[in-house]
């Protein structure tokens, strides 16, 4: 539980870091180290939960008697000693950091993430029955999943390959280059819980520095021997005889077909983009490029630039769109809510990137904060109360608090626009689809620039050099750009993947049907894994990064039973896979993606949510520990 080392010896760094340090944090790591909990107390009545009426005030005497303190403790010659915490003070501790009760239940995912404790390396567990290295197993994909699974199989001794069809590493992160792309969740806990990274520039970095993290990952974990590049998988089918998959693989027009006994499927679903069907698109004279194919070499500087799309990928390109452009169109074909974070344009200060390279335990404290109050936090705004009157707008107290939250914003920035606000404002409950996040000088701000336009009268077609409203306005461009999504459905794209007997998972999915264990494992389908399966999105707070580890957790431990019974294949029973999917079915019940009003891209055409996890992450990670052996069929 350390990072850092003591005594720190750059004293005016040290004071810099103290002085732009969150209090909260710093106390932490000052109880940490005294295991003082009179002082601890001291300030419990002053922390307050971000989601209370009551802001946090820790008076400035206290806050400054906090700083000199931890100041001496941490530059002394003799540094102090660390020693054990109970995990009851440890959730004491946790609960005053946050302004609320943390329960018991949360304790041990939060040790994961935080990487509180170093676990033992798997290969290094005692009577753990180790894998031969005529075991392979395929990982599709060298993005954020493909690249923990090599780290993880690695650690667990096994003999792995990466199969990719890019030319490097990273996934959505390499493919996405268009003007302003970033990641609209906090990066310090946006990382590995295993690699977690001090030197974040923004608390919302660019996609681009997104990239060189996964990069360096990938180079301190030595996975680039382990890949092949410029190789996308075509199809994998399951040999019943030799019990082992056979994956055709095709790179440069030619084809090869590879044999593993286990594939572990990490090539994402938010990468096959969706093409919007407007008529006459394709006699578009100029530029049409959809967000995930954009050409930098397109400039845009004085055109004439159509955007069609007001999603998350949308506002990001309008933001850095409208100030090279002549005029900007937006064209809105759904609202999405808008809501004000004021962090999302800062950039991390150097005395906050020094607490967190320098200050032992800093970092694992500031990342427990950013996950508290951007994970599970945040799942009561998208769990319904039954009782709640106000079902038409909202769904319970706590979501209509984070719908007044953002309408006070909308009504801010638009107070002298009152036709933006009006376009501008949803009809259905906040978070029944994904929210844009905005700050000031953002997304809102470049709707009211004087050359750009809000255009909300329907598309009717494109011509050569102007796209055609519904009325029969023409409006002319020379550039458009298409901010329309990604196809998740059908969930495996063009893959083909072919179980027991030749049985064919996309036939038992279909386009809309998409099922799972666990949104890892299906039943027929033995020795095949899933990252970010069917139902394990969790789409109510950032997370996806937690949501692959522990289903990596999960696969490898499944690994380790076939490996430990000797046997040859691993899959779900159909008991078991019905279950969960029951689970899931009555979950999604209560939670907001199916409130009749809200219709977004993780509902199927026959309106069934088959993307969203409708469970806690903490309650996801339980799950996700080990296979039950009572739902696992081994032959």
């Amino acid at each position: 539980m350390s990072s850092g080392t003591l005594p720190i010896t750059d004293r005016q760094g040290l004071r810099q870091a103290l002085a732009d340090a969150n209090v909260p944090t710093l106390l932490m790591v000052y109880v940490q180290y005294t295991q003082d909990a009179a002082y601890l107390e001291r300030f419990a009545p002053c922390i307050r939960s971000m989601f209370s009426i009551e802001p946090t005030n820790i008076p400035e005497e206290l806050a400054t008697d906090l700083r000199e303190r931890l100041f001496e403790l941490l530059t002394r010659a003799d540094p102090p000693l660390e020693r054990p915490l109970s995990r009851e003070f440890v959730r004491r501790m946790m609960s005053v950091s946050v302004g609320e009760e943390v329960a018991a239940e949360q304790v041990p995912v939060l040790y994961d993430q935080m990487a509180f404790e170093k676990p033992v390396p798997r290969r290094e567990l005692p009577n753990r029955k180790q894998p031969s290295a005529d075991f392979k197993v395929a990982v599709i994909g060298a993005g954020m999943g493909g690249i923990a699974a090599g780290v993880k199989l690695d650690e667990a001794g096994y003999n792995f390959t990466i199969i990719e069809k890019n030319a490097d590493f990273g996934g959505t992160w390499l493919e996405n280059v268009y003007p302003g792309v970033a990641v609209d969740t906090p990066s310090h806990f946006y990382s590995y819980s295993f690699e977690q990274n001090p030197d974040w520039s923004s608390y919302y970095p660019k996609g681009a520095e997104i990239e060189q993290y996964l990069l360096g990952v990938a180079k301190k974990y030595g996975l680039r021997d382990k890949v092949l590049f410029n190789n996308r998988v075509l199809g994998c089918a399951w040999d019943e005889a030799k019990q082992l998959w056979r994956i055709t693989t095709s790179s440069g027009g030619r084809e090869q077909v590879l044999e593993f006994n286990a594939i572990i499927n990490g090539h994402g679903v938010l990468n096959r983009w969706s093409m919007p069907d407007i008529p006459g698109l394709k006699d578009f004279r100029g530029p049409a490029m959809h967000s995930a194919g954009w050409d930098p070499a397109v400039d845009l500087r004085g055109k004439r630039v159509a955007l069609i799309g007001t999603g998350a990928s949308g506002a990001q390109l309008g933001t850095a769109t409208a100030p090279l452009a002549a005029h900007l169109t937006v064209f809105e074909r759904s609202k999405h809510w808008v809501m004000h974070n004021p962090e999302l344009r800062h950039d991390v200060t150097e005395g906050i990137r020094f607490a967190l390279r320098e200050i032992p335990h800093f970092k694992e404290w500031f990342r427990f904060r950013v996950y508290w109050f951007s994970g599970d936090g945040l799942y009561g705004n998208v769990l319904g109360d039954p009782d709640w009157p106000h079902k038409d707008v909202s769904i319970s107290a706590q979501n209509h608090g984070a719908r007044e939250y953002a309408l006070a914003y909308l009504r801010e920035r638009f107070a002298d626009r009152p036709d933006l606000l009006e376009k501008m404002t949803p009809d259905y409950p906040i978070f029944g689809k994904r929210i844009v996040l905005d700050s000031e000088g953002g997304w809102l701000d470049t709707l009211k620039r004087p050359n750009v336009t809000l255009e909300t009268r329907g598309i009717e077609h494109i011509e050569a050099d102007a796209i055609v409203l519904k009325d029969g306005t023409r409006v002319e461009v020379d550039v458009i750009a298409l901010a329309t999504g990604f196809e998740v459905s059908p969930a495996l794209g063009k893959l083909h993947v072919h179980g027991r007997g030749g049985k064919d998972l996309a036939e038992t999915w279909g386009k809309d049907e998409a099922r799972s264990y666990l949104g890892i494992m299906v039943p027929e389908y033995p020795n095949l894994f899933l990252t970010l399966g069917p139902n394990s999105a969790p789409n109510h707070a950032a997370g996806v990064n937690m949501v692959i580890e522990a289903q990596l957790q999960y696969i490898i431990e499944a690994l380790d039973m076939l490996v430990a019974a000797g046997a040859r294949a691993i899959e779900p029973t159909v008991a078991a896979y019905e279950d969960w999917n029951r689970r899931v079915e009555e979950q999604m019940k209560h939670m907001v993606w199916t409130h009749p009003q809200a219709r977004s891209y993780y509902l199927a055409s026959t309106g069934r949510n088959w993307v969203s996890s409708p469970f806690r992450l903490a309650d996801y990670w339980a799950m996700t520990r080990a296979p039950d052996p009572a739902a696992m069929r081994l032959s």
